[in-house]
């Protein structure tokens, strides 16, 4: 009897970690073209400017239909709608691949924010499901471990890959490596009906929970802070900080390291004061992006910020995931498709605001304009939560 406990815990963390693999593949994807945006401008012969419109569109798109599909899917077993997602995902990167101009990879990049749109709308609640008995909050952390990797590994080898051989064979080994994670999906995930995902009627019930709505708001206003530097480092440390290409791949693969490292830090600490963590995480961002510029020339400081950096947005990340379940534990599903596609207004918002900034003031100023934001965003967070704070939040267990 013991020996099939162990081995039903064993295949429920198997699962757990095919997930992870999952969220890797498509954070990878999403924030690609951060890494590459040089190499696909000169691909096209067009400005990195016009080039960064190709991540606001996938943001927006990901924002405008995560809640839309999310009800279209509400009803459909997990495993299945997980399976479908992924061949749309792995066709969709086929076509990148063999795009003949910027308005077919464009085309391509919707496909891929389409099955977007529903991974992140039900991955969270599903990754709960899943995880052996009292070990959903690990879980959760083992899925933003995933996120994580994304920056460690996917956007530096990426970007290597994409030096070495050409930006369309980046996107070819990531469809390669989805066709890996699909079969272990395929083989592992148990029938998962849909359970507590909410539906239409849920939306306008989880509107008037003030810290479900404050939070999205603030969701709305950090990730635009970050996004505002974030969506054109490359270009940033190549002309302002005068840092070499490999160099800059460096700095990349430190800011995903910082990732796991919060990863870490969140699961130590972020149950004895989730507030705090989150205000303090918000802390960090705020001062890193104040030091960009002022860093910029000197590139060990700039692995120290960019570190940093890191730690502040994956924690803040963290926190607003949990949040999120925490406050809306009867609508799972359709809460989290709301704070998918706000996330992504920010990604998208934070990618048009640093394209207004170069244009309009310099790529130097994209540190000074995202840190007002996330100051802005801080000092929301601090209003709303000391004003709502009495209010109960069903945590998870």
């Amino acid at each position: 009897m013991m020996s099939l406990s162990r081995a039903a815990q064993r295949i429920a963390y198997l699962r757990v970690v095919c997930m992870a693999f999952a969220a890797f593949i498509f954070n990878t994807t999403e924030f690609i073209p951060v890494a590459l945006l040089t190499d696909i401008a000169a691909g096209f012969s067009l400005p990195e400017s016009e080039v960064g419109w190709m991540i606001t569109l996938y943001a927006w798109i990901v924002s405008l239909m995560s809640l839309p599909f999310m009800l279209l899917t509400a009803k459909q077993e997990r495993r299945s709608l997980l399976i479908k997602l992924f061949i749309l995902f792995i066709g969709s990167h086929i076509l990148s691949v063999f795009a003949w101009n910027y308005w077919i990879l464009l085309l391509s990049r919707v496909g891929v924010a389409l099955s977007h749109a529903v991974f992140w709308s039900i991955t969270a609640s599903l990754t709960v499901r899943i995880a052996p008995k009292g070990k959903q909050t690990q879980a959760l952390g083992l899925l933003a471990m995933g996120t994580a990797l994304a920056m460690v590994l996917g956007l530096p080898l990426g970007r290597i890959i994409g030096q070495w051989l050409g930006w369309r064979a980046t996107f070819a080994i990531i469809a390669i490596i989805a066709c890996a994670v699909l079969i272990l999906l395929a083989r592992l995930l148990p029938y998962l009906p849909s359970k507590n995902a909410g539906s239409l009627a849920s939306v306008p019930l989880l509107f008037k929970r003030p810290l479900l709505v404050g939070l999205y708001v603030l969701t709305i206003i950090i990730v635009s802070a970050h996004f505002t530097a974030y969506s054109y480092i490359e270009p940033f440390m190549l002309k302002i900080g005068n840092i070499d290409a490999g160099m800059a791949t460096a700095i990349l693969l430190v800011f995903g390291l910082s990732g796991i490292v919060a990863s870490l830090l969140f699961n130590r600490f972020h149950r004895f004061g989730p507030a705090k963590f989150l205000l303090v995480a918000m802390a960090i961002l705020v001062g890193a992006l104040l030091l960009l510029l002022p860093l910029s020339d000197n590139e060990y400081f700039m692995f120290a910020l960019v570190f940093i950096w890191g730690i502040g947005i994956s924690g803040v990340g963290l926190s607003l995931q949990i949040r999120v379940l925490q406050l809306a534990p009867d609508a799972t599903d359709v809460a989290m498709a709301i704070y998918s596609g706000i996330y992504n207004i920010g990604i998208g918002g934070g990618a048009l605001i640093g394209n207004q900034v170069m244009r309009h003031m310099g790529l130097a100023d994209i540190g000074f304009v995202g840190s007002s934001l996330a100051l802005v965003a801080m000092i929301l967070f601090i209003k709303v939560h000391l004003k709502y704070r009495h209010l109960p939040i069903k945590a998870l267990k």
